[in-house]
């Protein structure tokens, strides 16, 4: 049968490609469409369908680019009330792709509209499932996200549901079935998702948590529960725009495109209440960056950072981006939502420098040094990592104060002390830095290499290692 799995690792996303004989469909599509559609063009194939498996939380579908541009027609499970034209199949109802059928299979859960497909070939022999957020590897769907767009839906209902929906509709399907999940490693979708983005129902029967036949609907529900922090403040927001529609990525794109000098780009900082992203390398950014701008780089898990650390998808955004990259921003932003990037630094930062410019810098120290500072004073040292890692292994006297919940850890701070902060390797510690330094914390200093690059000098003391899975 052929499907492909085409995966995003800077959102943990996986999309579906299924093709037979001229006909295609696209399962959950990233926002940007066009190479989808390059796909099913060199197998001179039409993209029939785009099948969605529920309304996304971490990311903004392609959905309505490739009704669009391909003529496709949009499919949702059953409950589903987009606003716009689509297909809202039933439980049972099967779809004709070429010479293969998908059958839908309502398994709500996660969202009340989620749904599996479940993929048949040409000679009808189940093949797989392509199970969007309602099994993944080693994990299922979080169910408290609903909530944050419809209030009566409470997490408690939701689990229930999407225990129901696991034993009643996918525990009984043939354990030598595919699972294609929507999402792996990394995702704020889940809180245990394995590395591994396929794999076979019957070995996630034996290995999955959350499939384990001997816990009650009690048992499951509080397992599930157990250990979820909350989800991203971008998350209904995205929920909101792949219900009621958005903006083409077309015009995103054209938007956010526009090389502005210099001038041009002192004019929108200050004339605008555009926010300044910074997205080069941490050990390029500190170096030397326009005062109050902010390091996001683009080579970490740029867009979930994006989502993560500012409130609106509505905000203006100028971008400072490597020659040649400033592309890959925009649509980056965009496939989270944030379509409002006024344009970029033409010549980037080198040309601020040119332009005499003011620039602002971070001081970072090696571990070594940070070492041979201790033995002549007292040091304070603020570690950026999320509370499970920080729980699981961390510098002894360090103070965790996690990049995911800036605000907060932000009153942990004095602006009056300094702070020698750091993270795992040194992307996340940049950002933390810089978001603070843009709000008047002048006392902040990186470590370079991070937690691991003090883990291996072995000049602190560390706590003992704890696995982080008992942690949850």
């Amino acid at each position: 049968m052929k499907v492909e799995q085409i995966y995003t690792g800077c959102i943990a996303h996986a999309a579906y490609y299924l093709e037979n004989n001229g006909e295609a469909a696209i399962f959950d599509p990233l926002r940007e469409v066009q190479p989808y559609m390059d796909k099913a063009k060199k197998d001179n194939a039409k993209i029939k369908y785009v099948f969605e498996t529920h309304f996304h939380a971490d990311f903004v579908s392609g959905h309505l680019d490739l009704m669009k541009n391909a003529g496709a027609e949009i499919v949702f499970g059953p409950t589903a009330k987009p606003a716009y034209k689509a297909t809202i199949a039933e439980d049972g109802q099967i779809f004709k792709v070429g010479n293969y059928s998908v059958k839908v299979i309502h398994t709500p859960g996660h969202t009340m509209e989620s749904t599996t497909y479940l993929l048949i070939d040409e000679n009808g022999k189940e093949h797989g499932i392509i199970s969007g957020d309602t099994l993944f590897i080693g994990d299922v769907g979080r169910p408290d996200l609903a909530q944050h767009v419809i209030a009566d839906l409470t997490e408690e209902k939701l689990a229930g549901h999407l225990y129901d929906s696991l034993r009643n509709k996918i525990m009984p399907l043939s354990d030598d079935l595919i699972v294609y999940p929507n999402h792996g490693a990394g995702s704020a979708c889940g809180k245990n998702m394995s590395k591994e983005t396929t794999d076979t129902l019957g070995n996630q029967k034996k290995v999955n948590y959350a499939l384990n036949p001997k816990l009650t609907k009690e048992q499951f529900i509080k397992e599930i529960l157990t250990g979820l922090v909350p989800p991203p403040g971008y998350f209904p927001q995205n929920v909101l725009m792949n219900i009621k529609g958005y903006e083409s990525i077309d015009n995103v794109m054209q938007k956010g495109s526009r090389a502005l000098s210099v001038v041009e780009f002192e004019a929108a900082a200050n004339e605008t209440q555009a926010l300044i992203i910074d997205t080069r390398k941490p050990q390029d950014f500190n170096k030397g960056f326009i005062p109050n701008s902010v390091n996001i780089g683009i080579d970490g898990s740029f867009a979930t950072w994006v989502g993560t650390l500012i409130p609106s998808v509505k905000q203006e955004i100028l971008i400072v981006a490597d020659e040649g990259r400033e592309a890959e921003v925009i649509t980056r932003l965009a496939r989270v939502g944030y379509d409002n990037a006024l344009g970029y630094l033409k010549g980037g930062f080198n040309a601020w420098v040119a332009a005499n410019k003011d620039i602002d810098q971070i001081h970072s120290v090696s571990a070594e040094e940070l070492a041979e500072i201790s033995k002549k004073e007292p040091i304070n040292i603020i570690d950026a990592r999320k509370a499970s890692e920080y729980s699981s292994e961390h510098v002894v006297d360090a103070m965790n104060a996690p990049l995911d919940f800036i605000n907060d850890s932000m009153t942990k701070i004095d602006k009056d002390k300094k702070y020698y902060v750091h993270c795992a390797s040194g992307y996340r510690s940049m950002v933390f830095i810089s978001i603070l330094k843009a709000r008047g914390y002048n006392n902040l200093i990186d470590v370079t290499g991070g937690f691991n690059a003090l883990k291996a000098s072995n000049l602190f003391k560390v706590t003992d290692y704890v696995c982080p899975s008992t942690l949850l």
